[in-house]
């Protein structure tokens, strides 16, 4: 089968969470059919991103995006509209025209499309096509409402309400519907949300696997540090939980590993906060952590950074709200906290008992292994997708 697999930034390298999804789907669909890639972007892409994916794709077609006419497009949108303006982001006539001729030219079998950024440009297609949620957008853009400076709530708002109707609008236009996990599938408004298939990620357990370095660090969080839930997340730990575990243990160290930190994460550091920025491996400073720590208090969909440090056999310590998408059971393979109470006591615990980190790292690494390959659930996607001709 001849797949056009449709995204709103190219899937190289794999410092985002949406890449890392459609990288790996990319890379098993591959074995059985011909992908086509087609991803926006509005800064130049390497040729060396080009070539990792010309190892799974027969064609690649670039679409550059003019800066200009985006920012002319969410001002229109905005003042004019009730569209959603992560989808006025990616769309222009331009563009348009570009994906159909490819549409025309390669004859696709089936359109695979990764977010409703990108379902504009196909939704009137008569080719049968799939469209991946991936996770709730409007959800997560809820979430961040009530801790959004005031100037900032507004819009928040505006572009809940839109992404809400949208998400249940472009519904119909598509055959088939994928999200990552349960908990997102619930939070999708339309009447037959329960149509729509749960596609997991993976691990890529080459990278992350499991192996004896010296432990440089404590505890570590990882994940792109421009990311709005991330950055939450890291403020919360180093503002609200560190000073209750530095009062017990104060030469417990953390490291903050991710790309495109931000100023708000930049300002958390000091003696006893590391943050890296950009690291080439990041595999290697999970190896160097004991216990992986994300308190996750805003943001939807599955984090893949609790995914690749159970797959390292690192013990870790979570929120609720992360563990829904996540499935582990608290207290067997994860400990989840409420509070920054309860992260302090699960810290303190595990750096006061060898033994209890050995046990939660070993059993939180058979629950991924039994739960999350990317060959076992592209193999859903694939069963779909095939269905849906």
């Amino acid at each position: 089968m001849k797949i056009f697999v449709l995204l709103s930034r190219f899937p190289y390298p794999l410092e985002k969470g949406d890449k890392l999804r459609v990288f790996n789907q990319i890379k098993e669909l591959s074995k059985n059919h011909e992908i086509i890639l087609c991803a926006l972007t509005v800064e130049k892409v390497a040729q060396s991103s080009i070539d990792i994916l010309s190892k799974y794709c027969s064609s690649i077609e670039v679409v550059k995006l003019s800066k200009i006419k985006i920012y002319l497009n969410l001002l229109k949108c905005l003042l004019f509209t009730n569209k959603s303006l992560q989808v006025a982001y990616f769309y222009n006539s331009d563009a348009q025209k570009k994906i159909d001729s490819y549409l025309l030219k390669y004859e696709p079998d089936h359109i695979y499309c990764q977010l409703i950024r990108v379902t504009e440009y196909v939704r009137k297609s008569n080719i049968k096509k799939t469209l991946d949620y991936m996770d709730a957008l409007a959800r997560g853009m809820e979430r961040r409402i009530e801790d959004a400076p005031f100037y900032l709530k507004w819009f928040l708002k505006i572009e809940t309400d839109r992404l809400k109707r949208y998400e249940h609008f472009i519904f119909n236009d598509f055959d088939s519907h994928t999200i990552i996990s349960e908990q997102d599938r619930k939070l999708i408004v339309n009447v037959n949300n329960d149509e729509i298939v749960i596609v997991k990620n993976g691990v890529d357990y080459e990278t992350y696997k499991h192996g004896e370095a010296n432990k440089e660090y404590d505890l570590i969080f990882t994940g792109n540090m421009g990311y709005p839930p991330n950055v939450d997340s890291v403020v919360y730990l180093v503002n609200n939980v560190m000073p209750l575990v530095w009062k017990q243990q104060p030469d417990i160290k953390l490291a903050i590993v991710g790309a495109q930190p931000v100023a708000k994460v930049l300002k958390l550091k000091s003696e006893k906060v590391v943050v890296t920025g950009w690291v080439e491996d990041i595999s290697e400073y999970y190896s160097k952590s004991k216990v992986f720590i994300a308190p996750m208090q805003i943001g939807t969909g599955l984090q893949n950074k609790l995914l690749e440090a159970m797959a390292m056999k690192l013990p870790c310590i979570t929120s609720q709200l992360a563990n829904n998408a996540l499935g582990a059971i608290h207290n067997k393979n994860i400990l989840i906290g409420n509070n920054p109470t309860e992260y302090t006591q699960h810290i303190i615990r595990l750096m006061d008992d060898v033994n209890l980190q050995k046990e939660l790292a070993q059993k939180g690494h058979q629950f991924v292994k039994e739960n999350y390959t990317w060959e076992a659930n592209t193999s859903i996607l694939e069963k779909l997708i095939i269905s849906t001709q």
